[in-house]
C-alpha cells in the first residue's frame, strides 16, 4: 500500500509491526480511497479503525469460546423481564418436558447484555436452542448465565440433539431410547418436530409407566 509507506504519519509504520494485515486492509477498506493531500488524516483513520477491528476480534473469540464450553438445551421462550436488583435481563424458559428453568443474562447496561435481552425478546413465544453457562457468583454460588440464543423456528430440532436428549431422559441406557424413538416412528437424519420429538418422550415415559398412553 504505497499511501501507508510513503505518506502515512509517524506511527502507522510502527502499528503494523506484530498486527494482523488483514486487520490493516480491512481498515483501510472501510476508510475507503485516501483523498488526495489528506494522507495524515487518512492513515489516522486507519489506525483508529485497525484498533477498533482488533478489538471486535477479541471480543468475538471470547464469545466463540463461551458457546462453545457451554451445555445447550432446547425449550420454549415464555417471557423476558429485567431483574430489578440486578439489571440483568431474567428469561423464562420451559423445556419440552414442561419444566421451567431461569436464566439470566449480563447487565442491561452493557453492550453484551443489552444485545442478548434485544435477541430474545425478538425470540420471545418460540422454541429456543439455549446455550448456558455457570458463571461464579461468590465462592459457593453460581449462577445460570445466557451464553446464546438461538431460533428453532417452528421448533425444528436436529435428530442428533434430540436423540442425545432422549438419552439422557433414559438415564443413558441405549435400548431403551433406540426402541422410543423407533416406536414413535422418527427418522434417522434430519430434523424432527418438538410434537414428534414428544411422542419419543411419551413412548419413553410410557414404557416407564405402563398405565401412561403412549
Amino acid at each position: 500500500m504505497p499511501l501507508l509507506s510513503q505518506a502515512a504519519p509517524v506511527g502507522v509504520h510502527d502499528m503494523m509491526v506484530g498486527v494482523d494485515y488483514s486487520l490493516v486492509i480491512a481498515a483501510a477498506q472501510a476508510a475507503g480511497p485516501c483523498p488526495p493531500g489528506e494522507e495524515p488524516d487518512w492513515g489516522r483513520r486507519v489506525h483508529a479503525l485497525t484498533v477498533d477491528l482488533h478489538l471486535i476480534a477479541q471480543q468475538a473469540a471470547q464469545d466463540i469460546a463461551r458457546v462453545e464450553s457451554a451445555s445447550r438445551f432446547v425449550a420454549f421462550l415464555e417471557k423476558v423481564e429485567i431483574e430489578e436488583s440486578s439489571r440483568r435481563g431474567l428469561l423464562t424458559l420451559r423445556n419440552p418436558a414442561g419444566d421451567t428453568e431461569h436464566i439470566r443474562t449480563e447487565q442491561q447496561e452493557t453492550d453484551r447484555g443489552r444485545t442478548l435481552i434485544e435477541r430474545a425478546r425478538a425470540l420471545t413465544g418460540r422454541w429456543v436452542l439455549v446455550f448456558r453457562h455457570n458463571d461464579k457468583a461468590s465462592a459457593t454460588k453460581s449462577v445460570r448465565m445466557l451464553a446464546h440464543l438461538m431460533d428453532l423456528g417452528d421448533g425444528a430440532i436436529a435428530v442428533n440433539l434430540a436423540k442425545k436428549i432422549l438419552l439422557d431422559d433414559a438415564g443413558g441406557a441405549v435400548p431403551r431410547a433406540q426402541a422410543a424413538w423407533a416406536d414413535a416412528g422418527l427418522p434417522d437424519s434430519g430434523t424432527v418436530t418438538v410434537e414428534q420429538f414428544q411422542q419419543a418422550r411419551g413412548k419413553l415415559q410410557g414404557e416407564r409407566d405402563p398405565g401412561i398412553a403412549g
